[in-house]
């Protein structure tokens, strides 16, 4: 467990330079500050909170990709309710449901639900599909597709599995390894999923996927960490908004400086006792001075992700829908997931008004990502049309926003490559520590992103915590099996 930060340990002399202000890094620059170091963080874009920033546009703010607020990490809720007063917190109700064939599938599954949609004879053939799989499992589970397929039947796999699952990540489901689904799925089968749908417990805390009710800032995540950086501020540390980090110089084991290019084009060297690396790892290779080995520039290009781009359109507040956000399971349509942000927060969209946010997974430069704001907003218009959600002609207005490097991209050889690097900087540059989602290529929520900055706090105090340790396929996730959303071991990318 970690120590209080109050426990009365002396500062570290020089300056502590954190890269990147997301959720890692603001939470490692707070409890720095805490302490009496000296913090400065250096964040490449304008805004605070990376993937967990709120994004304001005309006065409409959306949550990119979305955030509950849930943890069962002790110290990252104390850190929650330090940062934030309790009135700056909404109790929101959770609910979230799959569309399929113009049908609503409540999420997690719910037998008298699923079986009014399924029919009688869809959902006896359904069982009897599942029946045959038991009895005549594939030969070859190595593959997900066919692991799922042993444990779901095919036609349960077709409907609730395929299309979602390809959506997110870009590759068919036969193509991806299955040897991360007994992490992430462990224990998952239709057994279990239908005695669960069948014995509900009221606010049930124990499986995450089933938790009824979350706590969420009024105005969004962004709120947290732009209160995060005023109170590092406040106890004199420093947060610099659009200076990308260039170089991080390293000499005789040790990381001694760090250069950033500020918005004007002038470069500053920053001292440092510590670096602490929220930015992807790739980036983080190419910006060492002097140049690693070949094997770890290497190691570093091979590092993929998957980026994200939301459509945001604004509708009369009756076109919306009372979910969180719906995941579209639907093959016509490239959406993967739509959020109304007005059930999120009131205090997100205007009075009478709400805003649908439809999330798409691509690779930067696709086809998606390369269209225009217009075309993207006259897409996802005639995408909620197609789904039978919104009359196009109550659309007022859309705003696009995208995201770079959303989620590390886990293909066949990533573990190999991200040790590479690890051995590097642990010889090479032992003062440098790599924390968060992006900064140790790991897919992390928000809360275990801060915790890994907590425990390398406490590493800097003296601390020997094991932050590669935490947890992140712990049972205590949003469970996302069934929508395809953990991050599974994909095929091998020849591109960026």
């Amino acid at each position: 467990m970690i120590s209080p930060s109050s426990g009365g340990s002396s500062s570290v002399p020089g300056t502590i330079v954190i890269i990147g202000a997301g959720p890692a890094g603001l939470t490692a620059g707070y409890e720095l500050a805490k302490r009496g170091d000296n913090v400065l963080i250096l964040e490449a874009s304008g805004v605070l909170g990376g993937i967990s920033q709120t994004v304001e546009r005309d006065g409409w703010r959306f949550d990119i990709g979305g955030h509950r607020f849930f943890t069962k990490v002790e110290e990252v809720e104390a850190l929650w309710n330090e940062i934030l007063p309790p009135e700056d917190f909404l109790l929101r109700p959770r609910m979230s449901r799959i569309f399929y064939d113009g049908k609503y599938y409540d999420y997690p599954l719910k037998a008298s639900n699923a079986l009014k949609n399924l029919g009688i004879i869809e959902a006896v053939r359904c069982v009897l599909s599942y029946v045959w799989a038991q009895i005549h499992p594939p030969k070859d589970q190595s593959n997900y597709e066919d692991w799922l397929v042993a444990r779901f039947g095919w036609r349960l796999y077709r409907r609730f599995f395929k299309t979602y699952t390809e959506k997110v990540w870009g590759v068919a489901v036969r193509d991806m390894p299955a040897d991360w689904a007994a992490q992430r799925v462990k224990g998952l089968s239709l057994g279990k999923a239908i005695i669960n749908s069948l014995t509900p417990k009221r606010n049930q805390k124990e499986i995450t996927s089933l938790i009824e009710e979350f706590r969420y800032p009024k105005l969004g995540p962004g709120m947290m960490w732009e209160r995060c950086a005023e109170r590092i501020e406040e106890l004199g540390g420093s947060v610099m908004l659009k200076h990308v980090v260039t170089d991080i110089h390293y000499a005789n084991g040790v990381a001694v400086s760090v250069n950033a290019q500020d918005r004007a084009g002038n470069v500053h060297s920053f001292e440092a006792s510590h670096v602490i690396s929220t930015m992807p790892m790739n980036e983080l290779v190419k910006s060492l001075v002097p140049p690693p080995p070949a094997e770890v520039m290497t190691a570093g290009e091979s590092l993929h992700y998957r980026d994200f781009l939301t459509v945001a359109l604004v509708v009369p507040q009756e076109s919306g829908f009372p979910d969180n956000w719906i995941y579209i399971h639907e093959p016509s349509v490239d959406v993967g997931r739509i959020q109304n942000f007005g059930s999120w927060s009131p205090f997100m969209v205007q009075e009478g008004k709400t805003c649908l946010g439809l999330e798409y997974f691509v690779f930067e430069g696709d086809r998606i990502w390369a269209s225009s704001d217009d075309d993207l907003i006259a897409q996802g218009t005639r995408e909620l049309a197609t789904l039978g959600l919104v009359d196009p002609s109550v659309v007022e207005k859309g705003y696009v926003v995208r995201v770079k490097k959303a989620y590390p991209y886990y293909d066949t050889f990533y573990k190999e490559n991200v040790e590479t690097i690890v051995r590097f900087i642990d010889t090479a540059a032992s003062n440098l520590h790599l924390i968060g989602r992006n900064g140790m290529h790991k897919y992390n929520n928000q809360d275990h992103s801060m915790y890994t900055a907590m425990l390398t706090v406490e590493n800097i105090h003296g601390a020997n915590h094991d932050i590669w340790a935490v947890n992140v396929e712990g049972d205590y996730h949003e469970s996302r099996s069934t929508t395809g959303r953990d991050a599974p071991i994909l095929p091998p990318r020849t591109n960026s």
